[in-house]
């Protein structure tokens, strides 16, 4: 007979327990602002470098900050005056002929089914159902949100977004003129030796997450510019702006983004008809083995460090949290993480190892 354990519990484990379920409950409160703040430290570790680089010419750092805003608010303004016309009424005629071009493309599937024998009724009926174009809008509108609101309630709309976008970047602005000071006060609060540690830590977490954003708007801006010139050059110019602007956007989620982002080119070329569709699908085939075997080693693997299959988990779980924010400023984080778990862990085991071998 196996004896019966007690199992004790003192007060003081009862108010940590209880405390340890406070602050469970005030995080999940508080998630809005957490999320919020994450996106600020990937902002600022992003622009860090750059706000870097104007105080090495004398200028203080609260200015430094401030003429960095200042010339990204200028520079993307001009962008969207130079090209933000082009754009839009390239995407307003995609988005008018889109109803005619998913009929055509509905039709060439059932005429490609009938040529090869799928005859029946119940085949076709599902073919007709599936290119509804009632059922497609639907559809696109409820993934729409679901990708750009998240399932977690993030954003309330266009305006909470505006204002959760807005409010994060006044807090990476407040972060990078305040850096220093605000990093002694944090590690601070933890004991000798693990404050020096942490200090020392915060360089290399910042430099892996910035670079992670920096080098994935990088390929996203030569994706898109390689896919609006290849789309001119083959005789799609009436949408070419539009399309690479697409593409680019979505390749800024990895992994999924460059599939999403092909998909309008692919059923223009659809519409279009003769060979048009493969020479776009080969299009998007040979950029998009560009950036997996050159530019993403060059200009994101180098900075990430971490192995595509946790990249792929922490995108997904991202999305799924997040929204298409998810998937943007989770990535950069575990990388951050995997700085820690590397210089904190998995190096001083490694070299305790070595001294007991």
């Amino acid at each position: 007979m196996i004896p019966k354990r007690k199992i004790a519990l003192s007060l003081s484990n009862l108010f940590l327990i209880g405390g340890a379920a406070f602050l469970l409950l005030l995080l999940w409160q508080l998630k809005g602002l957490i999320i919020i703040l994450m996106i600020a430290i990937v902002i600022a570790s992003t622009l860090s470098p750059l706000v870097g680089s104007v105080e090495r010419m004398g200028l203080p750092r609260w200015f430094s900050v401030i003429f960095v805003y200042l010339l990204l608010v200028l520079l993307l303004t001009g962008i969207g005056l130079l090209l933000g016309p082009t754009i839009i009424a390239q995407l307003q005629r995609l988005l008018e002929k889109l109803p005619g071009y998913i009929e055509i493309l509905g039709k060439q599937i059932q005429f490609f089914m009938t040529e090869k024998g799928f005859t029946e009724p119940e085949i076709l009926e599902f073919l007709n159902r599936q290119f509804n174009l009632q059922s497609i809008v639907s559809w696109t509108f409820r993934s729409s949100q679901q990708l750009l609101i998240g399932v977690s309630g993030l954003t309330r709309g266009i305006v909470g977004g505006v204002l959760n976008v807005f409010l994060a970047i006044l807090l990476s602005g407040y972060m990078l003129s305040g850096s220093q000071k605000l990093i002694d006060g944090i590690v601070s609060l933890f004991p000798t030796p693990w404050d020096q540690k942490l200090k020392d830590q915060v360089i290399p977490v910042s430099q892996r997450m910035g670079g992670y954003i920096q080098g994935r708007l990088l390929v996203s801006f030569i994706l898109g510019l390689a896919v609006s010139l290849g789309l001119k050059f083959l005789g799609i110019g009436e949408f070419a702006l539009g399309l690479g602007t697409i593409a680019g956007m979505t390749n800024l989620i990895p992994f999924f983004g460059p599939v999403l982002g092909s998909i309008p080119a692919l059923i223009v070329a659809v519409a279009q008809g003769g060979w048009l569709f493969l020479w776009v699908l080969l299009l998007f085939v040979i950029i998009q083995n560009l950036e997996t075997y050159v530019l993403d080693p060059l200009l994101v693997g180098s900075s990430v460090n971490v192995p595509p299959l946790y990249q792929l988990l922490a995108v997904l779980s991202g999305v799924q949290l997040l929204g298409i924010i998810g998937a943007l400023i989770l990535p950069p984080w575990v990388a951050g993480a995997g700085v820690l778990l590397q210089n904190l862990y998995l190096t001083p085991k490694l070299e305790a190892e070595k001294e007991n071998s």
